[in-house]
């Protein structure tokens, strides 16, 4: 079989088609544009516009038949539906927008995350050690698709430890599934896969310092390290995910207060501070320093000069809120609810929300007129609320005579110039609320965590945490179960069968 000029070209045509669409699926499996599609698609184009030189003449001719014109119209009219539709993806691909209808929007990325990301200036690559076949991998793309809309120097990349060994090796993964956070040389590796992770991953990752908050111990205070319902370890744990160190120190031993606490913090203490332990926190907080106190009622920290310099009035009582909010926490009165907040950058998202305060005592500006420093009540109970010099027998009642109502303040954030920096100090007169019993309970955490933030000046990290999904299980008795499964087995096709015999017979 002889093969003329139209024939060759016609050959051709078919062949650049084939190449185009096969770079163009291969593209799309692979996700990636490698130098294979490239060398189809530019085959490909080749060849079609070859056909079109060579073939010109007969393919005039094909569209001057009258058949031709209708069918060119009908393919016009389909490649222009096919072009709006390419248009309308280009544009959902290049201005990414994605819509969570759920209440606690768990598909988008909480405050924190984006005050983490948006603001970085290096590339940050994640690696997902995993074949792509895998099906995590695809749930795991979506998830990274948000951090990469939010900032283009992220980059998540899946990796087949088979095909790339040198990059297995050089990050040291032992198992498939592991996910790598680099940025530079500082190397991050996750074992869990939640925003929380990825957002500690990505910070540890493109942080130069880390800083230390020191928590004081020697007067009874509540323990970093205690998993009881009573300890810190839940705090301590989740600062770590935020990149901050945590140790205990003894000021008495330690005899100041140490050079690396980036802020000191007293958590509960039962017993009196020496004078010469108050002394070294007023001159730590003169000297610049931050500190956050949280002071429980029915003891005196010994702490006067350091909080009258700080113009802070601690409270010797106790808040009793008869709102009945501690009944639904199979608590009593002494739990006072706060849902007012301060103009602080501390609780500046909290409106709308609650934080909780097992025992508390009042914390107040003691002289509002005083300039410097300048003093914010971060938190304030409802009207419900009074105060009590103490518990007694566990009866309590308002005396108007000696007692406040409320809204009462429950802490002050307070601030000043020290020559070239700012010394910061937050006041709460309770503990409870960040124990690991506490820490969980609606804002408790977040109240906790954001004043630390303020604290180290590290505001880009005040926000809300990630959210959980709400528990929307429906629980039915044996009785309700049983009613369900009469009605959806029994009623409802009974309902229908009479439904279609009553059409039937109205239609004979």
């Amino acid at each position: 079989m002889k093969w003329n000029r139209r024939d060759l070209a016609r050959f051709a045509g078919a062949l650049g088609l084939a190449l185009l669409v096969a770079g163009y699926i291969r593209y799309t499996v692979l996700e990636e544009f490698q130098l294979a599609n490239k060398i189809l698609l530019i085959a490909g184009g080749v060849l079609v516009l070859a056909w079109i030189v060579f073939d010109f003449a007969t393919i005039i001719g094909f569209f001057g038949k009258r058949s031709s014109k209708l069918g060119t119209n009908t393919s016009v009219l389909v490649i222009a539906v096919l072009a709006i539709l390419v248009f309308i993806n280009y544009l959902g691909f290049r201005h990414h927008k994605t819509f969570d209808l759920t209440s606690e929007k768990l598909y988008t990325l909480s405050d924190q995350t984006k005050k983490i990301v948006e603001p970085i200036k290096s590339d940050v690559n994640i690696f997902l050690f995993a074949k792509s076949s895998d099906p995590e991998v695809q749930q795991l793309r979506d998830q990274m698709s948000e951090y990469e809309n939010l900032n283009p120097h992220i980059h998540f990349r899946v990796v087949d430890p088979q095909e790339h060994p040198d990059l297995t090796k050089q990050y040291g993964v032992v198992r498939e599934g592991q996910v790598i956070v680099t940025s530079g040389k500082n190397v991050q590796r996750l074992e869990e896969t939640t925003e929380q992770d990825f957002a500690s991953a990505i910070l540890k990752a493109t942080s130069t310092t880390v800083k230390t908050v020191c928590f004081v111990e020697g007067h009874g205070e509540k323990s970093i390290t205690a998993p009881d319902s009573k300890g810190y370890s839940g705090v301590a744990g989740e600062l770590a995910k935020e990149n901050y160190q945590t140790k205990s120190v003894n000021l008495v031993t330690s005899n100041d207060v140490p050079s690396d606490c980036s802020v000191l913090v007293d958590v509960g203490p039962q017993k009196s501070f020496f004078p010469q332990e108050a002394q070294m926190i007023e001159k730590y907080l003169d000297g610049g320093g931050k500190a956050m106190l949280l002071l429980d009622p029915g003891m005196d920290p010994k702490l006067d000069d350091v909080l009258q310099a700080w113009n802070v009035k601690l409270g010797d009582n106790y808040v009793i809120d008869v709102s009945g909010v501690g009944r639904l926490l199979g608590e009593g009165p002494g739990v006072p609810l706060v849902v007012d907040y301060g103009d602080s950058p501390v609780v500046r998202n909290f409106n709308g929300s609650m934080t909780f305060f097992p025992l508390a005592r009042t914390v107040s500006i003691a002289d509002t007129s005083k300039p410097s420093p300048v003093a914010v009540e971060l938190l304030k109970t409802s009207a419900a609320s009074f105060t009590v010099p103490n518990l007694g027998n566990g009866t309590v009642k308002y005396d108007p005579a000696t007692d406040q109502r409320g809204p009462l303040p429950l802490g002050v954030a307070a601030e000043k110039k020290s020559g070239s920096t700012d010394a910061r100090l937050v006041v709460i007169g309770n503990s409870e609320f960040a124990t690991n019993q506490w820490v969980g309970q609606q804002r408790n955490g977040d109240l906790f965590f954001n004043a630390i933030n303020w604290l180290t000046e590290e505001e880009n990290l005040i926000s809300i945490r990630p959210k959980e999904a709400a528990n929307r299980r429906v629980t039915l008795t044996e009785a309700q179960q049983r009613e369900l499964s009469w009605f959806s087995m029994v009623f409802l096709p009974l309902i229908v069968i009479i439904g279609g015999i009553y059409i039937w017979v109205k239609r004979r």
